[in-house]
């Protein structure tokens, strides 16, 4: 019985089943399918009526595919040469990946680095097929032994499937929770460059275009990510198995309090960093990316501060929003409320400068109903009172630039998250955020799953034009991550992300956040504290409890 291929706007019928990869030949552009809206690799097979889209490095999807297998040509390439030794992968600087070797504390050197890039550059040209095997939870173990994977092994029991998923390369055995490209041949776009103690593997990012972006270094950012790191592993927490030990070797309780008394730690330090220069500082900035907790992070600074005498006044970027007809359009034409031309800066200014030169200034509430400004309280300070100004454009010079930069404290806020599912695959940090937000979308706007991944592209574009580029221009970075906070966003978000079916557009995004969701053990919300910057998502909060972020 014959069945119909459609291809854009083109039909092809077909007798017998046929692979993708016959489909596109050696055209190693495309990367992967989307066949019947479900992402595929090149090797599945069609038998019956299908709708194909086949996606290249310009696309999200493919994007993750091409970094997946591109770890797995790491780990390949590491094993051959150095069999011996474990190699861990994080999320790093400058969009890449940051090789290290753990705990092992010792450094990637360039001997090493040249020897397996070497060796990758080999397996490229060698071509070789990536083939999906399905396997025993049994035979799964047996492989894990023979390859030195024990960590994976550790969360195989939390695995609900019965079957575990490889891909074989040669006589090479491993699996990245993502299908991968049909063979070696597609990798040929990679960099290394050493960065002490590890090293940086660059890959082609979708959002530039399918181009390996500029190295750019990120001091700031970089150093979060070490605390971040050197903590998670100090505490046990750097992997699924070890935040799962946890919650079941103690009490619930106790994780949680374990990692909230870390933001207690870093609040209690950012308040003696600020009240030792306290005299020179007029405005505390704030700024992150959507989702972070910027709100309650706000509220509890100002607790922080005020317990040491010092008397700290809020002010919102968010209430100097433009009438929408004057907010600029963006490249779909649609108006773009991520831009900081979308805020009245020159309103924002004088009632700044007035304020800090002892005036009454009657603030803004914006209307987002009516889309207007309205007046809001009246404020005077003190001589030496500071002003929080918070907004995702809080640490950009254009926002505040009628004040001195001597006279402002910058504070970065983001989940800096370091953990993995195992050594060789990392949490995404904007997957963080992104359940956040639908979690907190769907408490607080009832607004589904599938409206909040229609937003996240854009949001994600202002955050690489407007966003990430004032972070190193920070005076101290916020981690707001919590590590057993999946612990509890899986019981919010499995709910919204399950019902999203195969006709959804947004069905591959909710099947990637399922998939390394299942991987983390229940835990009851019951225990988290009521300031905890969790809260802000989940509901509870005792502070403005739904107020957006």
């Amino acid at each position: 019985m014959s069945f119909k291929i459609t291809v854009g706007d083109k039909e092809f019928f077909y007798d017998k089943k046929i692979k993708v990869i016959d489909l596109v030949k050696d055209d190693k552009s495309i990367i992967c399918c989307r066949v019947n809206n479900k992402t595929r690799d090149l090797y599945y097979e069609i038998d019956s009526d299908s709708k194909i889209d086949f996606l290249t490095l310009n696309d999200r999807d493919a994007m993750l595919i091409y970094e997946a297998s591109l770890r797995y040509l790491f780990c390949m390439a590491a094993y051959i040469c150095y069999p011996d030794k474990k190699f861990f992968i994080n999320y790093g600087v400058s969009r890449s990946l940051f090789v290290h070797l753990g705990h092992d504390s010792k450094i990637i050197t360039s001997k090493m680095m040249d020897t397996i890039e070497k060796k990758m550059r080999e397996l490229v040209k060698q071509d070789i097929p990536l083939e999906r095997l399905i396997v025993s939870q049994q035979e799964a173990l047996e492989i894990y032994k023979k390859f030195g994977m024990d960590d994976k092994s550790e969360i195989l029991n939390y695995r609900p499937e019965k079957t575990v998923h490889f891909y074989k390369c040669g006589d090479y055995y491993n699996y990245m929770y993502n299908r991968m490209v049909a063979s070696t041949g597609y990798l040929k776009d990679f960099k290394f460059r050493a960065y002490t103690p590890g090293m940086l593997l660059s890959y082609p990012r979708s959002e530039a275009n399918g181009a390996i972006p500029e190295d750019i270094d990120e001091p700031i950012f970089a150093k979060a990510l070490h605390t971040s790191r050197s903590w998670a592993q100090k505490v046990g927490f750097d992997r699924v198995f070890g935040i799962n030990s946890s919650i079941k070797n103690k009490e619930a309780v106790e994780t949680i309090n374990l990692c909230e008394n870390k933001h207690n730690r870093m609040l209690c330090e950012l308040g003696d960093l600020i009240e030792s220069k306290i005299d020179n500082i007029r405005l505390i900035c704030i700024a992150g990316p959507s989702s972070s907790g910027k709100t309650t992070f706000s509220d509890r600074l100002v607790m922080e501060l005020e317990s040491r005498g010092i008397h700290p006044h809020r002010i919102s970027i968010d209430d100097y929003y433009k009438p929408r007809e004057e907010v600029p359009l963006g490249e779909d034409g649609k108006p773009d409320f991520e831009s900081i031309d979308a805020l009245d800066k020159a309103q924002f200014n004088e009632d700044i400068i007035n304020l800090l030169d002892g005036q009454e200034v009657t603030l803004p509430i914006f209307d987002f109903k009516t889309n207007k400004r309205l007046p809001g309280k009246t404020l005077k300070i003190g001589d030496s009172d500071p002003l929080v100004i918070e907004g995702i454009h809080a640490l950009s010079e254009k926002m505040t630039e009628l004040i001195p930069k001597y006279l402002k404290f910058k504070i970065y806020i983001a989940p800096q998250a370091q953990i993995n599912l195992d050594r060789e695959n990392p949490v995404s940090l904007s997957d963080i955020r992104l359940l956040r937000r639908i979690v907190r979308d769907y408490q607080y706007r009832g607004a589904s799953a599938t409206e909040t991944f229609s937003m996240w592209p854009n949001v994600r574009a202002g955050e690489f034009k407007w966003i990430y580029s004032t972070q190193n221009d920070a005076d101290y970075v916020f981690d707001s991550f919590l590590c057993y906070e999946f612990c509890i966003l899986k019981k919010y978000a499995m709910p919204l992300l399950q019902p999203i079916d195969i006709n959804n557009p947004y069905y591959p995004d909710a099947q990637r956040l399922i998939k390394f969701l299942k991987y983390f053990k229940d835990i009851d919300d019951k225990w988290i504290p009521c300031n905890s910057i969790l809260r802000e998502f989940i509901g509870g909060s005792c502070y403005r409890d739904g107020k957006l972020s």
